[in-house]
């Protein structure tokens, strides 16, 4: 009898089984509007996701075990978003177009160096240049026409380390450049601890570690509210970051900038640390930020003579401070009082008289010290100056997005007048509040309302939730064009940041990005960016690529977004469908897996694929 049970049980269960299987394939055949699979063709997204990727497993290794070497993507995997819109029919023709799913056929190959920074790295043209007296070849010298080679991967490449563990810790074989443990071991900047390099928070200055040295530069001159007054700051030969990177703690936004190679891989350092950080030099072109930009800039024996090349670096320095904002200057000529460094402070302080500069603190303490002055808010002092050198700038000299391979002033720039001289708002109310430059453009300040309510919803609606992007692994963020710094704004509440660009050709509104609380830079993406390969989780564009097209190789143009990429990170286009046409089957030449949302957005996902 129990025998006769188990087998009419075993002859249910296959009856029931057969009745499900037969409904399924009825289904599939009559009805083509429900994606039973949507995330299907993404399999090699969700394999690679960061989120699935152990942290202690290379992503890959160029050498010649195929053994060990991550499996691939089909090169020719997208797919079209059946998400219900009134894109219905353009969804339908893009799935029915074979351009669209069919990838180039380009016999790519490898850069040489897995660190090459193309405008960087051009020898022929730095061999070529007639002084290096002012740091000329440490700028940029583009090659023509620009490369369009795939920079390799470090051999035992691995997943960055998430954030906050990466900002005291990354993988030694992601930046296997040991030399800067040995050149600063004395000064905590940076260990080497098994197969990690640990950050403890050290500097050639931050004697006692860099917290309590943030600490008592607001002790010192209380002002200094970090993250209330104080918002963006410029970090100029930051080392490893680690002024930057704690600063954060304190809704302080740093831009740490330093020049290639001056301290081995020292960017290289901060960005996989995802500390914001640039490659640039104060030699004998302007930096690629705006006038009156930052609240406070800060210079920790950042090495910079700004006495020298007739004070133009210091003058550098007074075109991107806000009016009424602070250099704090940690160097020996500070506290150390033997005849050179007394030399030094006798010129930098006729120099920052000659600015208007005050000086507002001075102190020392644990063998280091540092002066803090104040750039004045209004021209009265320049004109009452008995000797009017530096003299002031013409109105030609200073016009707007002129920042870009232009030659440093010998000038002192007018300081804007009330309204726009005025100190933003304290933070977070500055990310929302009508910019100061803009206060005297109406037009502007409506069209900036418009796209911060445009991206809150595009952000809340689209972007968080509906492109299959693990936001949790997303730290270092780039927005190719970003025009107000709405995508930015949008975002303010994840654990990331963002780099906001400003294309040079387009209309100049990094200053209103500074104004907000956000950082940013000028750029031409016909050319390389200053960062090192692997840098940024993601890249945003939104109706850059066809207007960018009109001047550059759109070809050059994803090379370089997939320098910049890391393995496993993202690419987000909103564009015409014409240019994501354009663009889908280079990325899946580079092995990208891809996918479209309602015919207007086109995801990417980078592999780890090399030639």
């Amino acid at each position: 009898m129990i025998k006769n049970i188990f087998q009419s049980r075993k002859l249910s269960g296959l009856c029931v089984l057969s009745i499900l299987l037969v409904s399924v394939t009825i289904l599939l055949l009559t009805n083509d509007t429900i994606d039973l699979f949507p995330y299907l063709s993404l399999s090699y997204l969700r394999r690679s996701s960061l989120s699935d990727i152990p942290t202690s497993t290379p992503i890959s290794s160029p050498t010649n075990d195929s053994s060990s070497s991550p499996r691939e993507p089909p090169v020719n995997q997208t797919r079209v978003d059946d998400h219900p819109n009134d894109q219905g029919l353009e969804l339908d023709w893009l799935k029915d177009d074979k351009e669209w799913n069919v990838s180039l056929k380009i016999d790519w190959r490898r850069c040489e160096s897995p660190d090459y920074i193309p405008c960087l790295d051009n020898t022929k043209a730095i061999k070529k240049l007639k002084s290096k007296r002012n740091m000329e070849h440490r700028e940029r010298h583009c090659p023509e026409p620009a490369p369009k080679c795939l920079v390799p991967l470090p051999q035992r490449y691995k997943v960055p380390l998430p954030w906050p563990q990466s900002r005291d810790m990354i993988w030694y074989d992601n930046v296997p450049h040991p030399k800067l443990v040995e050149y600063k071991k004395d000064q905590n900047w940076v260990r080497k601890s098994g197969p990690f390099f640990v950050f403890p928070g050290g500097g050639t200055q931050f004697k006692d570690g860099v917290i309590h040295y943030i600490n008592f530069i607001q002790k010192t001159l209380p002002v200094l509210e970090w993250g209330k007054k104080i918002r963006v700051v410029l970090d100029v030969g930051c080392g490893v970051a680690s002024f930057g990177g704690t600063l954060l703690d304190k809704n302080v936004i740093t831009m740490s900038f330093a020049p290639k190679d001056e301290h081995e891989a020292q960017i290289q350092f901060a960005l996989e640390r995802g500390i914001p950080a640039t490659l640039a030099v104060i030699g004998t072109q302007k930096l690629p930020f705006p006038d009156n930009a930052y609240d406070v800039i800060h210079c920790a024996r950042c090495r910079v003579h700004w006495h020298g090349y007739g004070g133009r670096p210091l003058l550098e320095l007074n075109r991107v401070l806000r009016p009424g904002g602070f250099f704090v200057w940690s160097a020996t000529p500070v506290y150390q009082h033997d005849e050179g460094h007394r030399n030094v402070w006798k010129t930098m302080e006729s120099l920052t008289t000659s600015m208007c500069w005050k000086v507002v603190a001075r102190t020392r303490f644990t063998k280091v010290g540092f002066v803090i002055y104040q750039k004045p808010n209004s021209d009265s002092c320049y004109e009452s100056r008995k000797n009017k050198d530096p003299p002031l700038c013409i109105e030609e000299e200073t016009k707007k997005n002129s920042s870009w391979y232009t030659p440093l002033l010998t000038c002192l720039p007018k300081l804007p007048v009330s309204p726009i001289g005025k100190w933003p708002s304290g933070w977070p109310e500055r990310l929302t509040d009508t910019p100061v430059s803009l206060l005297r453009e109406q037009r502007s300040e409506e069209s900036f309302r418009e796209d911060t309510k445009l991206w809150s919803g595009v952000m809340s609606n689209i972007y968080l939730y509906s492109l299959a992007i693990n936001w949790t692994r997303i730290h270092n963020v780039m927005d190719m064009n970003a025009g107000y710094g709405g995508f930015a704004a949008a975002l303010i509440h994840k654990p990331l940041w963002v780099m906001n660009v400003i294309p040079v050709e387009g209309e100049d509104t990094l200053s209103t990005i500074f104004d907000r609380g956000l950082i940013g830079i000028y750029h031409d993406w016909c050319e390389s960016f200053n960062t090192y390969p692997r840098s940024y989780d993601l890249l945003h564009s939104s109706f850059l690529l066809t207007s960018l097209s009109q001047r550059c190789d759109l070809m050059e143009v994803v090379v370089e977004i997939d320098r910049i990429v890391r393995p496993g990170g993202y690419l987000v286009v909103q564009d015409t469908v014409e240019m994501l046409k354009k663009l889908n089957p280079i990325l899946l030449s580079l092995r990208w897996s891809t996918n479209m949302y309602r015919g207007k957005f086109l995801v990417g996902l980078k592999s780890s694929w090399r030639p």
